[in-house]
Order: C-alpha cells, then sequence, then structure tokens
C-alpha cells in the first residue's frame, strides 16, 4: 500500500474525487437499485464513473461501496454477499487509478444505531472487518470511513480497519449549521470534539464530507484545524446548497462559482479537496488548475 501522509508532506495538497451517486444515476441507477450490486452488473458503467475523475485530474479516487456494510446491503437481500462487492468495487477503482494514484475504499455509516440497540458493537465491528477486508483485497490504498454522525460507530470502523497493518485511514463527519451558527452532526457532534477522538481512535487523516458546499467547509475545516495543527484534513464539499425544485434536487454551484473557494480552503487548512453531492469531473478539474497553484 501506498501512504497518502507521505505524499502530502511531499505534496501538500491533494486532489481527490467527485460524486458517485450523482454519476451512477445518471448512467440509469434506479431508486431504490443497490448500487453496489452494480460492481458486478454494470461494471463498465462504474469504471467510467472513477476513470472520469483519473481523467480530471485527480490523485485519489473512492470506490462504489459507500453502502457496502452487511447492514445496508440486508435490505436487498445480499448481506451474505458483503465481502464479494467490495472487492469487486475496489478492482473497479484500482483499474482506473492505475499505479500512480491513490485508492480510498469507501465506508459509509450502516444505517443502525447502537444507542438504540438496533445492533451490537461485535456485530458492527464483523460487519465493518469483512467489507474492509473485501476493498483490502480487491487493490485499496487506504480506507475512507465517510459521512459519520456517531463517534462510537466511527470508532468501531477504525478500529476494524486498524486490525490490517499498514493500512491508512482516513475518517469524515457530516456537520449541519444549527440555528446559533455552529456546526455540529445530527448525533450532536462539534467538529473539535470529532477531532479529538477520531485523532484518538487511531485516524491517520480526518475531515468533513456533504452536507455543505465549500464556503461552509472553510469555517469546519478552520475549527478542525484550530483544534489540531498537524492532522492532514480532507474535505469533500457539495456543490453548493441543494435547491429543490419539480422535485428534483438541484446542487447548482457550477465549477467557475467554486474555483475562487479552494485557496480559502487551503488557507483554513485542507489537505485533500474533493467534491461530494452534485460535484463532477468538471469541479475537480477546475480544483487541479487551483491547487497546482499551490504546487
Amino acid at each position: 500500500m501506498k501512504s497518502i501522509v507521505k505524499a502530502l508532506k511531499e505534496k501538500k495538497i491533494l486532489v481527490s474525487d467527485g460524486a458517485w451517486g450523482t454519476f451512477l444515476h445518471k448512467s440509469g441507477l434506479e431508486p431504490g437499485e443497490c448500487p453496489e450490486l452494480w460492481n458486478i452488473t454494470n461494471r463498465e458503467k462504474v469504471l467510467n464513473v472513477a476513470q472520469s475523475y483519473i481523467d480530471a485530474g485527480a490523485d485519489l479516487i473512492l470506490t462504489n461501496s459507500f453502502g457496502g456494510s452487511p447492514q445496508k446491503l440486508k435490505h436487498y437481500e445480499l448481506a451474505e454477499r458483503t465481502y464479494e462487492l467490495n472487492k469487486a468495487a475496489a478492482e473497479i477503482s484500482r483499474e482506473a487509478a492505475g499505479d500512480d494514484k491513490f485508492v480510498l475504499g469507501s465506508v459509509g455509516p450502516t444505517g443502525v444505531m447502537l444507542m438504540m440497540g438496533e445492533v451490537s458493537e461485535d456485530e458492527l465491528l464483523e460487519g465493518f472487518r469483512v467489507q474492509i477486508k473485501g476493498l483490502c483485497d480487491g487493490g485499496i490504498d487506504a480506507v475512507c470511513i465517510e459521512t459519520m454522525s456517531d463517534l462510537s460507530e466511527a470508532v468501531l470502523a477504525i478500529k476494524a480497519a486498524k486490525e490490517i497493518p499498514g493500512l491508512e485511514v482516513i475518517c469524515t463527519f457530516t456537520f449541519e449549521q444549527t440555528m446559533s451558527g455552529d456546526y455540529k452532526t445530527m448525533m450532536g457532534i462539534a467538529p473539535e470534539e470529532m477531532t479529538a477522538a477520531i485523532i484518538r481512535a487511531g485516524a491517520d487523516i480526518i475531515g468533513a464530507n456533504c452536507g455543505n458546499g465549500f464556503d461552509q467547509m472553510v469555517e469546519i475545516v478552520s475549527k478542525i484545524r484550530n483544534t489540531d495543527g498537524n492532522i492532514p484534513i480532507l474535505v469533500h464539499a457539495n456543490a453548493g446548497k441543494p435547491v429543490y425544485a419539480d422535485g428534483i434536487t438541484i446542487f447548482p454551484e457550477t465549477p467557475e462559482e467554486m474555483s475562487p473557494k479552494i485557496s480559502k480552503l487551503i488557507d483554513a487548512g485542507a489537505n485533500i479537496i474533493g467534491g461530494c453531492c452534485g460535484t463532477t469531473p468538471g469541479h475537480i478539474k477546475a480544483i487541479v488548475k487551483e491547487v497546482s497553484r499551490y504546487r
């Protein structure tokens, strides 16, 4: 496995990829259909997503495995295929990335809550182990535990990943702005609290994704950086705040509107910058252009 932390020491700033779900739905993924099953049934379409971001200049790309936990796959009666679907996801992104670029194994929230007794810690931990083992065997360089809101779940995912020698762990949380102007996850966790707990759990890189556009992410990154001056920070921002029109969710920020905000993110302390909902290869090209000034 290649080291992203080492690459950051050399290049200072790396560029990640953009939205996957948005892209897959445009490629024909139907509402209610399992995205991870497409790694088997529509492999070329998934590969096209990964390849588009490599072609746009991304240094790192994710895998089509965000909902690849057995708890999520259970809804599609696919829990027993957890290892297979995650391994296939990693192999697809590895093919697009080649040997020169990094592949991050995407691990999203399971959708079940420890505090409500819906699942035991042992069951959740074992599920993460199976998912991450599949991703590692498929060729990832690091695991990206993303869109988290519950510290307990995130810590278990980090624990499962750290059982694999040499595997670097990225962990990002999703924050929303409160009425008072603060930022909290849906479980009430602030960026400062997340930073301390996730570093203590062993994450090599931390950050924020989804839920906010690039403007809001500048504030969130500043809070993380003020809490810890050394940990590398990854940001995957949406293409602006979502707008609902005619039953469709639109993320309105264009690459041109986004570009001037990249320098503010870097000044705030971001080390890896990519996109989440609504971002496209066009957005990634624009980020690459801005980041090149800092290299």
